[in-house]
């Protein structure tokens, strides 16, 4: 990125953390993928229970491939022989990692999800919630984070899993009650009750959809 766009980003991310602060939720800024994974790592001690959505983000600064070490008890669902349980295990998990469909500059977190595992574990479960976050979704208010998850993530995530939606032909929402389709639940996360709980790491970079 060129220095115009690292100086907007720099500036949008603290007007964006000191959002997040004003709803008892903590944030950082990453001036890259390496710096975010540092910090990610800060975050979840050595020996923690993780469990994850399906947070590409994560996967991009090379967060997941570190947590399926040896040093972490890392919740793979995918290779689970028993899903259900291994899902239900998640709720008690030290650390949940995930990303953000959208987010507002003035930190109100905005998820779309089908199986709703995702936005039941932000919501309430594990001990500690890390998001994991690209400028890229940063919205000016949550009507607009809103549209920016149902019209960017929603139908690309579609398209990504081979879905028979709408959304998936047209590229856009078409509001469907499609058998496939992955806006089931919204969840917006405009406040955090419980101290120290929500993490945001937000990247200087274009992350996840």
């Amino acid at each position: 990125m060129n220095e115009a766009v690292n100086k907007r980003n720099e500036l949008l991310a603290q007007k964006t953390i000191k959002g997040l602060e004003s709803r008892n939720m903590t944030g950082y800024y990453a001036t890259s993928k390496e710096e975010a994974l540092k910090k990610a790592l800060e975050l979840i001690p050595k020996g923690s229970t993780i469990a994850m959505g399906g947070a590409m983000s994560a996967h991009e600064i090379g967060l997941v491939e570190v947590l399926k070490g040896s040093d972490y008890n890392f919740i793979d669902r995918d290779k689970a022989e028993d899903k259900r349980a291994a899902m239900l295990a998640s709720y008690d998990a030290d650390v949940f990692i995930s990303s953000a469909n959208a987010m507002t500059d003035d930190g109100v977190i905005v998820n779309i999800d089908g199986n709703s595992n995702r936005v039941s574990m932000i919501a309430q479960g594990p001990r500690k919630v890390v998001f994991i976050v690209g400028m890229n979704k940063i919205c000016g208010d949550t009507d607009s984070a809103i549209k920016r998850a149902r019209n960017v993530a929603a139908p690309i995530n579609a398209q990504r899993f081979g879905l028979d939606t709408p959304c998936t032909k047209t590229g856009a929402c078409l509001n469907c009650k499609s058998p496939d389709t992955i806006c089931c639940q919204f969840l917006v996360t405009r406040y955090s009750r419980h101290a120290d709980r929500i993490h945001v790491i937000l990247v200087n970079d274009d992350l996840g959809f």
